[in-house]
């Protein structure tokens, strides 16, 4: 049986996107995916795709949790789902068993979380 019909997920994707989200948590998307591509254990890092991902990412789980804005704990919660599978790691990197998955976390660790 039908759960939604195809307007109404329409409407809802359209809603998602007029979620609020703060130039310092778009500012720190940015840093999170700039870092991928310089990290020394990376061969190819995540693209703006990337970026554009983790955003969209974010104002949907900030929606299901009834906000109208995005905080930085969304990009935090979602960025390894959003960017890990998006890294190439390096073949030193590899030899050490070094996965994309920390990669990311790392990174979640390193960058400053931008605060109000």
């Amino acid at each position: 049986q039908q759960v939604v019909t195809t307007a109404q997920l329409k409407e809802v994707q359209e809603a998602v996107k007029e979620v609020h989200i703060d130039h310092k948590v778009k500012d720190y998307i940015v840093e999170l995916v700039r870092q991928t591509r310089e990290h020394t254990d990376v061969y190819l890092g995540s693209s703006s795709r990337g970026a554009l991902a983790l955003y969209r990412l974010c104002q949907a789980r900030a929606g299901i949790f009834g906000r109208d804005y995005v905080l930085p704990d969304d990009a935090k919660a979602l960025a390894v789902t959003a960017l890990a599978h998006r890294i190439i790691v390096g073949p030193a990197a590899r030899i050490k068993d070094i996965e994309p998955d920390n990669i990311v976390e790392e990174l979640l660790n390193r960058i400053p979380v931008p605060t109000a």
